[in-house]
């Protein structure tokens, strides 16, 4: 296998128990998106890359398609098969992936496809797709309008490091695409509720590079954290709601 970014093989492997209770998941007007604009329906075979701990799957397994989720790190797939155990596992990765040629109706990454993203992974996703096959894009971003959510973002980003921000936009240097069509984007509000320890507190031991510090620098970013926390009155009483801004982007091969 090639081998993972550094920062995401240790930092979810580490961080996959914290990942599965404290993620958010994703709206539910995804779902005719899914339907719309993926054509995931009950009799489709869907490939889910960088399924995770299943946080997307959920919502797959309720279109009634049959599911098939690749994921290369053990600790995430294991919550993967425990939570849907209808879903088929594949233990691989998007550069490699364990299956025939068009032998997909659809392919679809969530909060996943920026780890990814080269001409090799599109010419490996057109491959695996059937012509007219849907490739669906997912991403939770934080709504940094909202004030708290932008000093939270600012604490954590410090440990990000410069090759991860540059990452974080370059999934687009991969379109065009040859064999695709041009990208389609939608955008949702959502809000991810829970108990403030769930939703700000596990969520930022959830991010793969404060996973992959020290005890003692992920203890100085959680301190940090319940400082804003203590000064945010919008986080004194549970549940609290983080919100997010979900886009989805969605072409199709087209050759």
């Amino acid at each position: 296998m090639i081998p993972l970014h550094p920062v995401a093989a240790t930092g979810f492997d580490r961080a996959a128990d914290v990942y599965a209770t404290s993620r958010p998941g994703y709206p539910d007007a995804i779902v005719d998106w899914m339907r719309d604009r993926l054509g995931i329906a009950p009799g489709r075979t869907v490939l889910e890359i960088g399924a995770g701990t299943g946080k997307f799957t959920a919502l797959l397994v309720g279109t009634g398609a049959d599911i098939l989720a690749l994921e290369p790190i053990a600790a995430m797939l294991d919550h993967l098969v425990a939570g849907f155990p209808g879903v088929r596992p594949l233990v691989g990765q998007a550069e490699a992936i364990p299956l025939p040629d068009a032998s997909v109706d659809a392919v679809v990454c969530a909060t996943a496809f920026h780890w990814f993203a080269t001409p090799a992974v599109m010419a490996e996703i057109r491959r695996v797709l059937r012509i007219g096959g849907a490739l669906g894009l997912v991403w939770n971003l934080r709504d940094e309008s909202v004030g708290w959510v932008e000093q939270l973002s600012a604490r954590t980003n410090a440990h990000q490091g410069t090759a991860l921000r540059e990452r974080a936009d370059a999934w687009r240097d991969v379109f065009p695409a040859e064999g695709f069509s041009p990208l389609e984007e939608s955008e949702w509000p959502y809000a991810h509720l829970g108990t403030v320890e769930d939703v700000v507190v596990g969520r930022t031991l959830s991010t793969s590079f404060i996973a992959t510090l020290s005890g003692e620098a992920r203890a100085e970013v959680v301190s940090q954290v319940r400082d804003l926390i203590a000064a945010t009155p919008a986080l004194q009483h549970d549940p609290v709601a983080f919100p997010y801004v979900t886009k989805g982007y969605d072409c199709r091969r087209i050759g």
